[in-house]
């Protein structure tokens, strides 16, 4: 048995689960191979040629015509993490499977078949999946999300540790030791992530949500006032003050040396203009400017600086659609990324008819909980279904899971996501007649089941439980 990878090792992932399949439902009818799949792949082919699977035996190796080899420090590692998944909680025969099989698999070859394996590179946007899928499914692997969208920072707290600038996490962080990211903590990440084809793709939102990035940046937050006196109180970036330029130029250069993706999310969205209004300096700057009363127009002005700040740095830039609805300049290359549930298809129809590739992600914001099994609803989206040309809807290259952190700290996080975020993975992942939702929730079931099975603690779908939690009495 050998898999074929045309491209990246991304797909060791999807290529070693029929195998993992094989060895834990051997013997199963058709019906249930198939429920066991999560994402449903876009072909699938089941037998009912039983193999058996046995750890003293059975072996990943790299094909004699691959690419890669065992210097590929990628793939060996990848290897080892799939042999444990397969069995690694295997303890003794279950008595209730007695199965004659056909023959033993002893050996899964991966053959890559590109010149360059890209063992030692990060994986990108432009790495063929060799697949007809969108290139774009934020967060994890096993739920086959390629993407980590990182909202690292926010307003109530700077927890990136910045080398440049080491008083913003200092002064901004809930704790300067505790609640920090380290460079060795993002580097880890990165790392972590790189060995299962994910990318990395950190956000630094501005001119809004900065309020800690004032804490430990003097002068770098627009003073309000009450009246004709400062409030002492202060709102977004200051955007009429060169210093904040000279900042960002600063720390954007670092960004673009830490964070290794061809991408940097640089936000622009949600910027309350009422702190802006209230400055006496900004007001005259408006004047200066011919931009009246529109703070839009001030808005564009201290993006399109910071565009051409990031540019600078040879990154490629995504942002969210206020940017893009408020007239910036855009680079071709641009993704903008769509977030607001109401006219969501007017929104991906304006913005891919003016040639923007883009990332859906309003309606699957997974921390609207509500009761019942709201999966479903992120299920039954179609993210194409927006009136355009087949030249439109294929800048839509997929969509993103947010899971924002107002209610959400290490204690719910993982329940709260999984397998919510799975019903999104396997709409941007399968084909598009995949639409079956008591299907889903037969195989979604078994998935979660195999989620927990390997320590992630997924909540339940529904009353039912798991094969394991009986530890094979």
């Amino acid at each position: 048995m050998y898999c074929l990878l045309k491209l990246a090792p991304l797909f060791l992932a999807v290529a070693v689960c029929n195998g993992w399949l094989f060895g834990d439902f051997v013997g199963k009818q058709k019906e249930q191979d198939e429920i066991s799949l999560w994402p449903l792949p876009q072909k699938f082919q089941s037998s009912a040629v039983a193999f058996k699977l046995s750890p003293a035996s059975f072996q990943i190796v790299h094909a004699k015509q691959s690419s890669a080899g065992p210097s590929c420090g990628l793939l060996e590692n990848a290897f080892r993490r799939y042999f444990e998944y397969i069995f690694g909680d295997l303890k003794k025969p279950e008595k209730s499977r007695k199965k004659v099989y056909d023959s033993d698999l002893v050996e899964l070859q991966v053959w890559v078949t590109s010149a360059d394996p890209e063992c030692d590179g990060f994986p990108s946007l432009q790495t063929d999946e060799s697949c007809e899928l969108f290139p774009f499914r934020l967060s994890m692997a096993m739920n086959k999300f390629n993407v980590f969208h990182w909202h690292i920072v926010d307003d109530q707290s700077f927890p990136y540790m910045s080398r440049t600038f080491p008083e913003l996490s200092q002064k901004g962080a809930y704790h300067p030791f505790t609640h920090v990211y380290t460079p060795s903590d993002v580097k880890m990440v990165i790392e972590f992530a790189r060995m299962r084809g994910i990318r990395v793709i950190p956000e630094f939102d501005t001119p809004g949500h900065t309020e800690s990035w004032g804490n430990g940046q003097l002068d770098l937050l627009t003073p309000c006032y009450s009246g004709s006196s400062p409030s002492g109180t202060f709102g977004p970036v200051n955007p009429i003050l060169n210093s904040s330029y000279d900042f960002m130029t600063q720390f954007f250069k670092e960004i673009s040396t830490v964070f290794p993706d061809a991408y940097i999310h640089l936000g622009g969205d949600e910027v309350d203009f009422r702190c802006w209004e209230s400055n006496p300096d900004i007001q005259k700057f408006m004047a200066q400017q011919g931009f009246g009363t529109d703070y839009s127009k001030l808005e564009s002005f201290y993006i399109q600086r910071l565009l051409d700040i990031v540019a600078a740095t040879k990154k490629g830039y995504m942002v969210w659609q206020e940017v893009f609805d408020n007239g910036v300049k855009l680079k071709d290359d641009t993704v903008v990324e769509v977030w607001m549930g109401n006219k969501m298809e007017e929104e991906l129809q304006n913005v891919t008819r003016a040639g923007f590739t883009t990332i859906l992600s309003a309606p699957w914001y997974l921390d609207y909980i509500s009761y019942g099994q709201d999966w479903q609803h992120y299920y039954k989206v179609e993210p194409l279904s927006f009136p355009g040309t087949d030249a439109q809807k294929k800048l839509v290259i997929g969509g993103e899971a947010c899971l924002w952190g107002e209610y959400v700290d290490a204690t719910n996080l993982t329940p709260r996501l999984w397998p919510r975020a799975s019903a999104v993975a396997e709409r941007l992942w399968s084909d598009k007649s995949v639409t079956d939702v008591g299907n889903a929730y037969n195989r979604l079931v078994q998935h979660r089941c195999r989620m927990v099975k390997r320590g992630i603690p997924a909540e339940p779908l529904f009353v039912g439980h798991c094969r394991q939690e009986y530890k094979g009495l």
